[in-house]
């Protein structure tokens, strides 16, 4: 076969991406299909949550911020250097995605334009919610299903009842197994040697 003729094939082929994929005949593919389509904006609010999920700005903790994590979630949750280490844990447990879709909520709450919010809710979407994403969130049917109707017309708030559910997942689950962890521990006794004694 030609060179043209190779590459004619290849563009036919290119051309019949609206058709189901391989692996299913649902409707729910047909995101995947618009994915050169929406290349663009979607390295943008990558590069943007890149930063998200790579690295908080955050000070070096306090031995005192340290020893406060231990005495409740919400302490830890609010401050970037606790989220920091907490998503470092989580990771060694592989569920980070849990901690990237909770911070992907926190930064489209914070969003007031109506197609940048349209426009991450959708990346929120098809990365943590779809049942075809690598770093799907574990969320009951009925959250799921309030989910997909907000979709309709998102909004801040889309998330709002699957960022609760996570939040308290990871409150629960993996907390208590954070607390434990050598992680956590060692951090505690570095912070412990570099305070002032009393």
């Amino acid at each position: 076969m030609s060179q043209n003729e190779n590459s004619t094939t290849t563009q036919s082929a290119g051309n019949h991406r609206s058709n189901a994929c391989y692996f299913c005949w649902c409707c729910c593919c047909s995101y995947s299909w618009r994915e050169d389509d929406d290349r663009n904006r979607r390295t943008s609010y990558d590069i943007k949550l890149e930063t998200i999920q790579n690295c908080e700005a955050s000070e070096k903790p306090t031995a005192e911020e340290v020893h406060s994590w231990a005495q409740s979630f919400d302490k830890l949750m609010k401050t970037p250097a606790g989220r920091n280490i907490f998503r470092e844990f989580l990771r060694t447990e592989y569920s980070e995605e849990n901690m990237l879709f909770w911070l992907a909520c926190e930064d489209l709450k914070n969003e007031a334009s109506k197609s940048i919010i349209e426009d991450k809710a959708q990346m929120i979407y098809e990365d943590f919610i779809s049942i075809l994403s690598p770093k799907e969130v574990s969320l009951d049917s009925r959250v799921r299903e309030v989910i997909n109707k907000k979709m309709a017309e998102p909004s801040t708030q889309t998330f709002e009842d699957a960022q609760l559910q996570i939040y308290t997942l990871m409150h629960r689950d993996s907390y208590p197994r954070f607390l434990n962890s050598s992680i956590y521990k060692s951090l505690l006794q570095r912070s412990s040697s570099t305070s002032p004694e009393s």
